[in-house]
């Protein structure tokens, strides 16, 4: 089992990073201080590190991560100059960070070094990112049947939808089912990102474009050169960012931070949001001819209440696939708790269901009842 140390001043802050790793299958352990962080490394083999605000991890060979609060370009680039494999702004975006956790651990395992044909290895890991969709209800045949007629073509899309639906899936999806499946998925999440940080992140910088910047940086757009650029939450992204990627998409091509040079990128960008972005249009913050750049063609998940005849086949796929995490014997669902979880008001969508399922197989007893379902939902 993967092993991670959490370092970081905050009690609150390593409670909430162990509960959620753990919950994602990993092995944890906290230090409050550089003295506990070291003595917790003689210890144990840890896989990686995460380094919170003004700590300093210790000197060996594991891979870390810093969380700060801080979020300037500056505190960045000294971080990854002091060798961070990744630099994450506090307060964290969970989802970013399981995957800078699981991108910093291939990175360190010789074991992926050695094997061959690398691009292969990565089309392998991509596709078995992209879980299975779930589903039999209209609204989602009718996503499944978006994504089989757009995903062969280039058009961008836009992703609608309430937060936790799997609009991030159906991203997944349109990139494994296109042409572009060998290439890269990269992923960005535009609410994640300060304001002060976003050009950077997209277009990347050169070498003596700002303090601290002692080397090129390629951004999110020349990574997913060839393959697709997944935008997440594009509804948050500040004005000024807008009109730089409109550009992009207007006209294929990329300016560096500190750079007058053009670079040509050929990115398929798929966008989601949780706003109603002709809302937020009307209101002034977001640019039209951005959304119609963005929305050639519009993809709406239905939140769960919409499609509650699903929840029968997403409780029984959960079911085995947290009792397999958690190493637990599967257990059967009476048919009176399964009408009770399809009368709930699922406000947090698929990723409530799922953490309620965990919370039934734990809690409950030989068998998950209505009472279990009364009791622990």
């Amino acid at each position: 089992m993967t092993k991670v140390l959490i370092l970081d001043h905050s009690k609150s802050m390593r409670n909430n990073l162990r509960e959620r790793l753990e919950f994602e299958g990993y092995s944890t352990e906290g230090a409050a201080d550089e003295a506990a962080a070291a003595e917790l490394c003689g210890r144990i083999p840890f896989d990686l590190i995460l380094s919170g605000d003004m700590c300093r991890p210790p000197k060996n060979d594991i891979p870390f991560i810093v969380l700060s609060s801080e979020g300037s370009i500056d505190s960045a680039v000294e971080a990854l100059r002091n060798g961070a494999r990744d630099y994450l702004t506090k307060p964290i975006d969970m989802n970013r960070l399981m995957r800078s956790i699981r991108r910093a651990i291939d990175e360190s395992d010789p074991a992926a070094e050695a094997a061959p044909r690398p691009a292969t290895r990565a089309r392998r890991a991509r596709t078995a990112q992209a879980e299975e969709i779930i589903g039999t209800s209209e609204r989602i045949l009718h996503v499944k049947h978006l994504i089989d007629k757009v995903a062969p073509c280039d058009a961008r899309v836009l992703i609608t939808g309430e937060n936790g639906t799997g609009k991030e899936l159906v991203a997944r999806w349109l990139h494994a089912k296109s042409a572009r499946c060998g290439a890269p998925f990269v992923e960005v999440n535009c609410a994640a990102i300060p304001s002060e940080l976003i050009e950077s992140e997209l277009f990347g910088h050169e070498r003596g474009a700002f303090t601290s910047a002692i080397k090129q940086r390629k951004g999110k757009f020349e990574q997913a050169d060839g393959g697709t650029l997944f935008m997440d939450e594009i509804g948050d992204m500040s004005l000024s960012a807008q009109a730089k990627v409109l550009r992009a998409l207007q006209e294929n091509k990329i300016s560096r931070v500190g750079s007058d040079k053009d670079v040509e990128v050929n990115v398929r960008v798929v966008a989601a949001t949780n706003k109603n972005l002709r809302e937020e249009i009307r209101r002034g913050n977001f640019r039209e001819d951005l959304y119609h750049r963005l929305g050639v063609i519009v993809i709406e998940v239905p939140a769960l209440r919409e499609r509650a005849s699903d929840i029968p086949e997403l409780v029984g796929h959960f079911l085995r696939r947290v009792s397999e995490e958690l190493h637990t014997p599967l257990k059967e669902i009476d048919r009176s708790a399964l009408d009770a979880l399809q009368q709930k008001d699922w406000t947090g969508n698929i990723r409530e269901l799922r953490n309620v399922v965990e919370r039934l197989l734990i809690l409950s007893g030989e068998r998950i009842t209505l009472e279990d379902v009364e009791r622990y939902c």
